[in-house]
């Protein structure tokens, strides 16, 4: 049956699509790079807008020691509260603003927000910054109807997933500065994910004693021993691949070692070798048992080398996001509404990668990732040169996402 209430909200979203554009251009214009983390102008520049456009914004700005303690440079957290009737619930819209470094092989400018074809060029133009648009659209197409409203929608848009999370929506839970009953956090394409893996990052430091390349007998060779401790991650890969998720689209428990610094000259035996690493576990794996299972392997490694000595220290253990019984409504909604509009069963299901979603899912937070994207993270580039978003991507996403608020929000039938 025709509703006309859809019909008004997603007239208004295609007649101010050219708007929610150019507010898309200007949030990828400004650049995020985490490392180094210098995310506060950024969070400034969105308020401005928004309280331009008549709403008031929250600016949480987190305290410098804390900020430099996560290796960051200044953060400042956004909540905007669009308060209606009472009765109704609140649902809370997470995106967040951090990115990671451009890189190389670039074609257009990663700040240019450049479009071709259909498509806006950009970091983060898929992940996340484009449900900044994505979430502020779709609330100001359910305001524009003018009914009666009841309960809430919050905007979060903060500025360290990349890093954890835990002072971007960690931070606003855990001083009870919101409390949501829903939770629709940045997604990746026209699924649902409504499950995520847990992530641990270790640092390892391998320390030996340098000395010169003409007498490394004089020397105990960091590297050498940190080349023991990558064959035994490494090795340890085909048991991982063993286990499996019974969630759909998570797939198997991974460990990679994605960066290696150390020594000082060419001539010179390392002293001191330090790794990182990532570990992702599936739901059904528990991260505190992982981490002792991780750590074990490192250290048994070395065992016994004369000179070395290991540091390993923990960058991050976030937990799994879990389905709650009271996500089935929020999912429902989005599945009957992305069908409506993409054409297309829209699938439920969980991902590989690692989100702030579950950080309100410790709360007991139904939450789930929906938002703008193609039906895959690979053909957006998302962290890769030439990260794109098709912008008919955006305009249906914002349709879903707004017509979902009507649903927990507008009149009832």
């Amino acid at each position: 049956m025709n509703n006309p209430l859809h019909d008004r909200v997603t007239g208004w979203i295609d007649a101010h699509f050219d708007e929610q554009v150019a507010f898309l251009q200007e949030v990828v214009r400004i650049p995020t790079d985490t490392p180094p983390g210098n995310n506060a102008p950024h969070a400034e520049a969105v308020a401005d807008m928004l309280e331009a456009a008549g709403w008031p914004v929250e600016r949480h700005a987190v305290p410098a020691p804390d900020v430099r303690d996560h290796g960051l440079e200044s953060i400042t957290n956004l909540i905007v509260r669009r308060p209606y009737g009472a009765g109704g619930p609140t649902l809370a819209l997470n995106a967040h603003g951090d990115v990671v470094p451009p890189g190389e092989g670039w074609t257009r400018p990663p700040y240019g927000a450049v479009i071709e074809d259909g498509y806006l060029y950009g970091r983060a133009a898929a992940v996340s910054k484009s449900d900044f648009a994505t979430y502020v659209f779709a609330t100001r197409a359910l305001e524009a109807l003018g009914v009666p409203l009841s309960g809430a929608v919050e905007l979060h848009f903060t500025y360290d997933e990349e890093v954890g999370g835990l002072l971007g929506p960690g931070r606003l839970l855990a001083q009870g500065l919101t409390r949501p009953d829903y939770v629709i956090a940045a997604g990746f394409g026209y699924g649902i994910v409504t499950a995520h893996n847990a992530c641990l990052q270790l640092e390892v430091t391998v320390h030996g004693r340098a000395g010169h390349g003409a007498m490394p007998e004089t020397a105990v060779d960091a590297l050498q021993a940190a080349s023991k401790v990558l064959n035994a991650i490494y090795d340890e890969l085909p048991a991982l691949k063993k286990i499996r998720s019974a969630v759909a689209g998570i797939g198997s428990p991974t460990m990679i070692v994605g960066r290696i610094d150390g020594g000082t000259n060419t001539n010179v035996v390392p002293g001191k070798v330090v790794l990182r690493m990532d570990r992702r576990m599936i739901p059904e794996e528990d991260p505190a048992t992982v981490e002792a299972q991780v750590r074990a392997l490192i250290e048994e490694a070395v065992r016994g080398l004369p000179g070395i000595r290991l540091e390993i220290r923990r960058l991050l253990l976030s937990q799994a996001l879990r389905p709650l019984p009271g996500v089935a409504p929020l999912v429902e909604s989005l599945q009957r509404h992305g069908r409506a509009i993409m054409g297309e069963e829209i699938p439920a299901h969980g991902t590989p990668l690692y989100a702030d979603a579950r950080l309100y899912g410790e709360y007991g937070i139904p939450a789930v990732l929906y938002g703008a994207g193609p039906r895959t993270v690979e053909e957006s580039n998302a962290k890769k040169a030439d990260e794109r978003l098709l912008l008919e991507d955006l305009r249906k996403a914002t349709k879903v996402v707004a017509l979902t608020l009507l649903d927990f929000l507008g009149p009832r039938p």
